[in-house]
């Protein structure tokens, strides 16, 4: 009896701890032009230029069959503000757009802090989130407002 009781113990406490793990999925339907304009007019007030659709692989270095839609805004490198806006084709995609979300921080941080320290503050605080099948890269100057947009979005 001790034997079954000690077990039901040990499989009680191993589902709990499953229940715990997983990321929860948001379900979310973003307009990704939309919400690129949105965080660029809302939150920089430097001029940023649309970057290339066919150039946003090469910039980002994500494989351009497993995304759905991209847009992205940066600086002509006098800031180091930055929008992008990525919806994968899976949803299971996401973590490795923030991966290379974060490579693309840490190196323009490096850069900048060569020639231009005072942009380093924006990168530390960049933002990089997702939702569902959607990934958005921010480097501005209002992180706060880009939040409140993004909370609008689902994120």
């Amino acid at each position: 009896m001790k034997k079954m009781t000690l077990f039901l113990c040990a499989a009680v406490a191993a589902l709990s701890l499953t229940a715990c793990g997983g990321k929860k999925e948001k379900e979310v339907s973003v307009d990704v032009p939309k919400l690129a304009d949105e965080l660029l007019g809302t939150v920089t007030s430097d001029q940023l230029t649309e970057t290339a659709s066919d150039m946003l692989a090469s910039i980002y270095f994500y494989e351009p069959d497993d995304v759905a839609s991209a847009v992205a805004y940066a600086s002509s490198g006098a800031t180091a503000c930055e929008v992008a806006v990525i919806q994968s084709k899976d949803s299971g995609n996401t973590d490795e757009i923030e991966k290379l979300f974060q490579t693309r921080v840490d190196n323009q941080s490096a850069l900048y802090a060569s020639y231009n320290e005072g942009e380093v503050a924006k990168l530390d605080d960049a933002i990089i989130e997702s939702a569902g099948a959607y990934t958005v890269l921010c480097v501005c100057d209002d992180p706060d407002a880009a939040k409140k947009i993004l909370e609008g979005y689902g994120f």
